[in-house]
């Protein structure tokens, strides 16, 4: 299993959207995607100048049904 870096929100975002995750609105300082045929929402977090915590962005990982070899691949 590959570690997970620190990745800016805006990076996370770009991230999930090239493995498929689609932006469904942007909520305060949250970005909100969907994908069709999953039930989860994933809220990213995007502060400025600020990097999203390992913790978080494993369970976004986890909440996508990805490892975090394939959220690598797509980094």
């Amino acid at each position: 299993m590959s570690r997970l870096g620190y990745y800016k929100g805006e990076k996370v975002v770009k991230t999930f959207q090239l493995a498929g995750w689609n932006l469904a609105r942007r909520k305060s300082s949250h970005v909100i995607l969907e994908k069709e045929g999953h039930e989860a929402i994933l809220s990213v977090p995007v502060h400025k100048g600020k990097n999203v915590k390992r913790g978080t962005l494993r369970n976004l990982i986890k909440d996508a049904n990805m490892s975090v070899d394939e959220f690598l691949r797509f980094i």
